[in-house]
């Protein structure tokens, strides 16, 4: 295994995957696409390969060569429907009553892509929501926090006391399947050990001027 001249490039403008790239010791720099990826699904796509494709253009789109990049996509599907980022407040409200007292499935695709070589992985978290009323869903969209997140909620803010249980990874919710991206880094050969025993590492969560 070998330890990569250059960080990470994460292909992603979120500053949870950052977050949670940073929390394991994965030392990165942000880089986005020049043209943003179209991120509506095609007719009668499958969320699975909804996320997958994302997930593969995200990391295409980012010019890096001979870095390693890496790029994601997170969904929330409920009866087999795709749920996005709530277009508004009456949206989000609207969501969160529809996932109350029931479960639903948060999906992610990681890609991770040096050059021509390109794998990405499918991860599956299932989340069951207790009883909302519409006053907590209302108040709860007035705060804004789950405006840009699919399905209109985040797990790691105050949206967490809407769940009432998890079934698989934790951080999937976030938007990061963490074992599956150390596992993936690993695939490619890179020593992420040698990363974070460095005494110093490369800086984290700042653009490389792209």
């Amino acid at each position: 295994m070998t330890l990569p001249a250059e960080p990470l490039v994460l292909a992603s403008g979120s500053p949870r995957r950052a977050a949670l790239l940073q929390q394991i010791g994965i030392p990165h720099v942000v880089r986005l696409p020049a043209v943003p990826v179209d991120e509506t699904p095609l007719p009668g796509e499958a969320p699975a390969d909804y996320v997958l494709r994302l997930a593969r253009a995200k990391a295409l789109a980012v010019a890096a060569p001979g870095r390693l990049v890496l790029a994601a996509d997170t969904t929330v599907v409920a009866d087999g429907q795709i749920l996005g980022k709530p277009e508004d407040r009456a949206a989000a409200e609207a969501m969160l009553l529809s996932l109350a007292d029931r479960d639903h499935a948060v999906l992610t695709g990681v890609a991770l892509r040096r050059d021509a070589d390109l794998r990405a992985v499918l991860v599956r978290t299932d989340v069951r929501f207790r009883a909302i009323s519409a006053r907590e869903a209302s108040a709860y969209a007035a705060t804004g926090e789950g405006a840009d997140k699919a399905g209109g909620y985040a797990i790691q803010g105050q949206g967490a006391i809407f769940v009432q249980s998890l079934a698989g990874s934790y951080s999937n919710v976030v938007g990061l399947p963490l074992a599956e991206t150390e596992t993936l880094l690993q695939a490619f050969g890179v020593d992420t050990w040698a990363w974070r025993l460095a005494p110093t590492q490369h800086s984290t969560d700042k653009s490389d001027g792209s």
